[in-house]
């Protein structure tokens, strides 16, 4: 069974103060403060992962219960997209391959 893949939509120009992350998006001139948390969400999506994927990480990175985790990541990732600074693909097409 696939999943939806969440990617960056956008290009953003960097800063990390400590753990946390500044970032401007040089068209527009947004700026945008990622706590810890979304500084960690933002780095991992420089390659586009599922939900699960995302989630499992931030599993291993940060003492949480995987309850809470879900819920939490799903309110960044609605926030993030919403924001305009993610987006999410349909999962591929199950093709005659996958199936075998």
């Amino acid at each position: 069974m696939s999943a939806t893949v969440y990617m960056r939509a956008l290009e953003l120009l960097e800063a990390e103060f400590g753990s946390d992350l500044v970032a401007l998006e040089p068209e527009s001139g947004s700026c945008f403060g990622f706590n810890a948390v979304a500084a960690s969400v933002w780095s991992k999506l420089a390659t586009p992962m599922t939900f699960d994927q995302l989630r499992d990480a931030l599993l291993e990175e940060y003492d949480v219960d995987i309850d809470e985790c879900s819920r939490e990541l799903r309110v960044l990732l609605d926030d993030m997209t919403n924001q305009g600074l993610i987006q999410e693909s349909p999962p591929p097409p199950c093709t005659a391959r996958d199936n075998a």
